[in-house]
């Protein structure tokens, strides 16, 4: 598909038809970046995407303990007590 850029302030910009963004799973924010000459637009990444899932096949195959033992500190060790 050709298409021409058009002005937009003192930037230009294209007119994407609502099939290709569809197809391409755009939503209102995109991440833009340039490699070899093209100028590729995508999906803006979500942070942490998919943590979710992978902290429940940790749990599921109980993977998902800490790494390093807990460190106490002065108030664990001192000023702690147990009031009910």
């Amino acid at each position: 598909m050709k298409t021409r850029l058009v002005r937009i302030g003192n930037s230009r910009g294209i007119r994407l038809p609502k099939p290709i963004i569809e197809e391409a799973g755009l939503t209102d924010e995109v991440e833009v970046r340039v490699r070899e000459g093209a100028i590729i637009i995508a999906p803006s990444a979500t942070p942490r995407s998919g943590w979710a899932e992978a902290a429940k096949q940790l749990r599921e195959r109980d993977e998902d303990s800490l790494l390093n033992p807990p460190t106490p500190t002065h108030f664990d060790e001192q000023e702690w007590e147990w009031r009910w």
